[in-house]
Parts: C-alpha cells; structure tokens; sequence
C-alpha cells in the first residue's frame, strides 16, 4: 500500500489554516449532526404547564388556556416551524460540505484567497445532486429499520391481546431487530466510505448522481486499504476533537449537578450558572467543531484527489507542497 498518509493529513491541516473561510463552510457543515436531539428534548417540556396552573399569575394562566383553545393551530404552526428548520438544516449542512470539497480543491491547486460569497454560489450548482445522493442511500435504510419497528410493535400488540405464539414472536424479533443494527454498522461504514468518494465525483468531476454512485464504488474498491485506513485514522481525530470540545461541558455541568443535588434542590443558582456558561461556551464549541470537519473534509477531498489522479501528477504535487 504506497499511499503518503502523512502528506494527506499535513496538507489538509496547511489549507484549512491559511484558508479560514472553510471554518464557516465547517460550521454550515456541522448543521447536519444531531441536530434532531434539541427538538425532542424541548417538545417534552411542555407537559408540565397545567401541574403548576394554580400557582401561576392570572396573565400566564390566560396564555395558557389560549394555548389550550387554539391547540391546532399551535400544532400545524409548530410542525411548520420544525420543517423549515430540518430544510434549512439540510440546506445549510450540504452547502457547507460541497464549499469545502470545492474549496479544498481550490486551494490544492494553488488558489491564494477564497473568497466565502464566490464559493457559496459555486457550490449551488451541485446541491440537488449531493441532496438527491443523500435521499437515495438514506430511505432503504430507513425502510428496513421502520420494518423492524413495525414487526416488533404488531408482534407486542398482539401478544398483548393473550396469544402465546405472537408473544413468542415479539420476543424472537427483539436479537433479530438487534442482530439487524448490529449487521447496519458495517455495512455503513461501507456505505459512508462510498458515499464520501461519490459526493467528492459530483463536485471535483461534475458527475449526475447514478454515476457518482458508480465512481465512489470503484474509487473504494481499486483503493480499499487507503480508503480504510484513512477513514480510521480521520475517525480517532475526530474522536479526539469531540473530546476535547466535550470536556469543558463536563467540567460545567458535573459540578453544578452535585451542588444541586447535595443542597437537596433548595436553589437554582448552581443550575442556572451551569446555563450561562454553556450558553458561552456555545460559540466556542461551534468554532472547534467547525474547525474540525473542515480539517476532516479537506482530508478526504485530498484523499480523492490523490487516488484518482496520475501517479507522474501525484509525485510533482508531493515535491510542490514538500
């Protein structure tokens, strides 16, 4: 395996340092990435108004009773205001990934300065393609596992009703519903990695989908071990990355959740510290992790460029950035 890992890495570390811009296409990037955990967590929040109604000022009660009145309006304005987020999440995150595939190649090829307005309107040419890619790997994974749920909810409703056999069953799909996910890890990580070489032939090759397709699959198959290899490698940086960015949150919230437990719940103020330093930290956290995948990025754009281009091309390049 003759592939120069150490030139990947250090390049890709040289581009996104002179290039800032790329941080803001990394933290468009990030947009993506458990960005679905917030809205449940806040939906469930709102079950505890009328346990505490008798105790609230007459005005919050009458917001809430008109709350109460109007719950269908709240409800299709809410699912509203959800879709539009998911679309501009999905947006932005695939803006941010195709600027910084276009970018990195940019920059590789010797360009001084990017310029972040230049590069956003060179990357909307290729946001179908990209979201069309996404759309077809994601729905039969999602097909399979609504199945799975699907099999385990009919088999525990019927058992429910006293019948020994689907009982049985319900509890036969449970290690096959697990066997299922377990077999899924595998099988993404392939997937990911074809998907990273295809979405790389849209933009550097300016390929429709169903070809891209086809070009990630013989770029992963002709380079399996760089291929793999590099995928660990940017795994355990980013790993790393996301512990570093995690450990100041820890060191805010251990300590105020031990302080509100030890004084019994009688204040808030450990709590309510822990809130404003998080709310400050955010910004932060935005920044390293965009300056993160903007590094991962950049290093499977190069990845790409060097597994597909000339090797007599390659050998200049590597002499040009020594």
């Amino acid at each position: 395996m003759n592939f120069n890992f150490g030139e990947i890495l250090t390049r890709a570390w040289q581009i996104i340092r002179k290039h800032k811009v790329l941080w803001i296409f990394g933290i468009l990037a990030s947009c993506g990435q458990g960005g679905g955990g917030g809205n449940s967590g806040r939906g469930g929040g709102n079950s505890g108004f009328q346990t505490q109604g008798p105790d609230l000022p007459p005005q919050v009660m009458q917001l809430f009773q008109s709350i109460e009145q109007n719950m269908t309006t709240f409800i299709a304005v809410g699912i509203a205001v959800i879709c539009l987020i998911w679309v501009l999440i999905i947006f932005l995150s695939t803006i941010g990934r195709i600027g910084l595939i276009r970018g990195t190649f940019l920059a590789d090829g010797g360009e001084e300065k990017l310029i972040f307005g230049q590069l956003f309107s060179e990357s909307m040419p290729y946001f179908w393609r990209m979201f069309a890619l996404s759309l077809i790997l994601a729905l039969p994974i999602l097909v399979l596992v609504g199945a799975l749920f699907a099999g385990i909810i009919v088999f525990a409703v019927s058992a429910s009703g006293g019948s020994d056999a689907s009982a049985l069953g319900a509890v036969a799909m449970v290690p096959l519903f697990i066997g299922c996910l377990c077999l899924l890890v595998p099988v993404m990580f392939v997937i990911g990695m074809i998907v990273r070489q295809s979405q790389n032939a849209i933009v550097l090759e300016d390929m429709a989908v169903m070809p891209s397709l086809s070009r990630g699959w013989q770029v992963f198959r002709g380079n399996l071990g760089p291929v793999i290899v590099m995928a660990i490698i940017l795994a355990i940086i980013g790993f790393v990355v996301g512990l570093i960015v995690a450990i100041p949150i820890l060191l805010v919230v251990v300590p105020a959740v031990l302080a509100f437990g030890l004084g019994e719940a009688q204040s808030m103020t450990p709590l309510i510290i822990a809130g404003v330093c998080l709310c400050l930290y955010i910004p932060v956290s935005l920044l390293l992790n965009g300056i993160a995948i903007a590094y991962i990025e950049s290093a499977w754009t190069l990845t790409y460029m060097r597994l597909t281009q000339p090797k007599d091309e390659e050998t200049v390049i590597v002499e040009a950035n020594a």
